[in-house]
Parts: C-alpha cells; sequence; structure tokens
C-alpha cells in the first residue's frame, strides 16, 4: 500500500466521515415526522450546548432561531437523513423543539378557483 491509499482525506473535500458514524449507525428517524419544511429552534432554557457532540453543539447554535430542517442540513453539510436523526435526538433531549409546516390540502378551495376562473373571464 502507497500512502496516497492510506489517507482518510481528499485536500479538495476534507475529512471523509461516513454519515452513519455521526448518527451512531442510525439511517432514519421517523419518532417526530420530520420534513424538509419543519421549523426547530433551540430552546431558550439550553444556555450552553457544551457536553454534546460537535455535530450537536453546532446545531443547537444554529437554532438560536427558528431554522426548517432543509437549511440547519445546508448549514452542517450532511444529508438530510442524518440530519432528522440528529434533529430528532436533540428534540428527544429537550435542547430542540419543532413546529410542521400547515399541511396543503388535497383538495383547492372552491371559492379560489371561482375567483380565478371569473378574474380569466374578465381578460
Amino acid at each position: 500500500m502507497t500512502e496516497e491509499d492510506e489517507a482518510w482525506f481528499d485536500d479538495e473535500a476534507g475529512p471523509l466521515v461516513r454519515p452513519y458514524t455521526v448518527t451512531g449507525g442510525r439511517t432514519r428517524s421517523d419518532r417526530f415526522g420530520l420534513d424538509m419544511m419543519t421549523l426547530v429552534v433551540a430552546l431558550p432554557s439550553v444556555a450552553e450546548a457544551g457536553n454534546l457532540s460537535p455535530e450537536y453543539a453546532q446545531i443547537v447554535r444554529l437554532c438560536q432561531r427558528p431554522m426548517s430542517v432543509a437549511e440547519v442540513g445546508a448549514h452542517i453539510d450532511l444529508p438530510l437523513p442524518v440530519v432528522k436523526v440528529l434533529l430528532s435526538d436533540l428534540i428527544e433531549q429537550n435542547y430542540l423543539i419543532f413546529r410542521k409546516a400547515a399541511p396543503v390540502s388535497d383538495v383547492p378551495d372552491q371559492h379560489v378557483l371561482q375567483a380565478v376562473l371569473d378574474g380569466i373571464r374578465k381578460l
């Protein structure tokens, strides 16, 4: 084996760590049904997250203001399923709270459709 074969990182990509190492081998967390639009925010009583692992502490620092799951994933540069596992852990440990986005209605509102149709007819 050469030194290149033993390298654990790519100079351009930085250190390579498999996502499952960050989550302790877990790949899914459906406990809270988090989706990309779910908002998460750190609880005011969480002044310091010094006893957390770096990934968890970074998320708590990021979430001082409400932030969507997708935004958290973009900031910490991890795949969305991994972010959901980490967020679920923090919610379960009372570091974060969450609020789901309002559900989208499957059936459009009849009054809105009628107003659009009336507007089109006036053109």
